[in-house]
């Protein structure tokens, strides 16, 4: 793409860098920008800054947070011993939305994906065993999309737990196999959630 600007090259070569935006896309939204006023370019400049310097993870969970302890890991009223294994934030925001689950998080960050180089020692998987370990926990739901990668790490993480005397539980199949979980509607996902099954029984 020949444009008449370094500048706006630069500009649209950051924003084509994020995921799912082409360089027809990001040149739209720099364009977009171009037509702003010098204080609304400052604020957008200062709220991308100020998620890199001010969000935190959390201390328990790993979900984003402004504070070292997330809203929901802080909510006394929440089941801090019930845990749901999510991929990333955008799962417990499509969880949340159901208002189905009163439980607690662990994200791990990703899922097991040999062709994307990523293995078990690359996710928050760890820190998940020790809360277990330490008998914290009573029951932990298997919420990963239902897609290989998400079907390996649960089945990685089961067999670490599997010595552990614990309830395993995943979602019900009202989740699509193949659907990634945060595109799951709000109906079908608080069903899955509050019909779950036990994990042994979906692979035997």
């Amino acid at each position: 793409m020949d444009l008449p600007s370094k500048y706006l090259n630069e500009a649209v070569e950051q924003f084509a860098s994020l995921p799912s935006i082409g360089k027809r896309s990001a040149l739209r939204l720099v364009l977009e920008l171009l037509k702003r006023s010098p204080e609304e370019i400052d604020r957008f400049s200062n709220a991308i800054k100020a998620i890199k310097e001010n969000i935190n993870y959390c201390d328990n969970c790993g979900n984003i947070s402004d504070e070292k302890v997330c809203t929901i890991c802080a909510n006394p009223s929440r089941e801090h011993r019930t845990i749901c294994i999510v991929e990333d934030i955008r799962d417990i925001m499509a969880i949340e939305a159901t208002g189905s689950y009163k439980g607690v998080y662990h994200v791990l960050g990703g899922v097991i994906s040999p062709m994307d180089g990523q293995g078990p020692e690359d996710l928050n998987i760890n820190s998940l065993l020790e809360k277990v370990k330490r008998n914290e926990v009573d029951e932990i739901i298997f919420a990963l999309s239902s897609t290989m990668e998400g079907d390996t790490t649960n089945f990685y993480i089961y067999k670490k737990l599997s010595p552990i005397t614990i309830t395993i539980t995943t979602l019900s199949r009202g989740v699509s196999i193949g659907t990634e979980l945060h595109y799951a509607d709000e109906l079908t996902l608080g069903r899955s959630i509050l019909q779950r099954l036990p994990f042994e029984s979906t692979f035997k």
